[in-house]
């Protein structure tokens, strides 16, 4: 019997957390099932106390303090012994049904995401068949207010493809934190933004905004001071590697994004409506019977 569950990832500040309690709100509010999951051992409040916590297990403070590690290599420890001990998952998992959406919020360091194996191995264990066989889909959130800052964008949704390829899985990426943008940039505009192109850079109101101030001729600033981030970031160099990114996307042609407001009931539902298409979640629902009291209100 498959299980059902999606994946809440993104860089740290993106609104994973957030997304996950709405999500969770939202089912409630709709009576259906759902089984939290923390994955991220520095996470240290909760809007809902998650049903399981993988600081249960083991905690990135006790590691840092313990180990000498650093934030980061302490949260790929943190993953790697998770590996050694996924019994703490299979035990907690396996008696839920197929009604239940298990929802696993995750770490917002990007580099599990896009360097090192762990997850992709985790992402394999979860959705193995004959294991917990999980029919999972992953949540990719890039925070709305990334679009003011096209370089920082497309960064952003290198990552996001990045973890596309590598945990190979239904994949559903999200504009978060829309509330924040209303006010900054136009609706027609936005939608721009929902479908990467190389285009977004030729017409950067900051960058033409610049160039008039500064009466920037396009000269590079290799003789600029390397510490000087401001100037290398107005160089030849810095708009090349954009556009390089940005045509990398574009060719890859893998990357749209939705839309989300946590605010706004509608907008969490209409998240839940593709995650649920994307791990077929109502296809295997069995028709449920109606009370007699339904059943005399349908024939009235």
């Amino acid at each position: 019997m498959s299980k059902f569950g999606v994946m809440v990832m993104g860089p740290a500040g993106a609104g994973k957390s957030t997304f996950c309690a709405s999500l969770i709100t939202h089912l409630h509010l709709n009576r259906r099932s759902c089984f939290y999951v923390n994955l991220d051992p520095a996470a240290e409040s909760f809007e809902h106390t998650p049903d399981l916590d993988i600081k249960e297990l083991i905690s990135l403070e006790d590691v840092m303090e313990e180990m000498g590690l650093g934030p980061n290599g302490g949260l790929i420890y943190c993953f790697e012994f998770l590996m050694e001990n996924l019994d703490f998952l299979t035990e907690a998992l396996d008696s839920l049904t197929e009604e239940y959406l298990i929802i696993f919020d995750m770490p917002g360091q990007i580099e599990l995401y896009t360097h090192v194996p762990i997850l992709p191995a985790l992402v394999k264990f979860l959705t193995r068949s004959g294991s917990l066989d999980i029919r999972l889909c992953a949540a990719y959130l890039l925070e709305a207010t990334f679009v003011v800052d096209r370089a920082k964008y497309f960064a952003g949704t290198l990552s996001a493809m990045s973890a596309m390829i590598m945990l190979e899985v239904p994949h559903i990426n999200i504009l978060s934190k829309m509330d924040l943008v209303k006010d900054q940039i136009r609706k027609k505009e936005l939608k721009r933004f929902l479908t990467p192109d190389v285009g977004l850079l030729d017409d950067d109101p900051a960058e033409i905004a610049r160039r008039k101030a500064e009466g920037d001729t396009g000269e590079d600033v290799e003789m600029a001071d390397p510490q000087d981030k401001n100037a290398i970031m107005r160089g030849d160099g810095f708009r090349r590697l954009n556009r390089a990114v940005a045509n990398l996307i574009e060719n890859f042609s893998m990357v749209s994004y939705l839309k989300l407001d946590v605010q706004d009931e509608e907008s969490v539902a209409g998240i839940l409506s593709y995650i649920d298409d994307c791990i077929q979640y109502h296809e295997a629902q069995e028709p449920k019977e109606l009370k007699d009291e339904e059943y005399d209100d349908m024939e009235e």
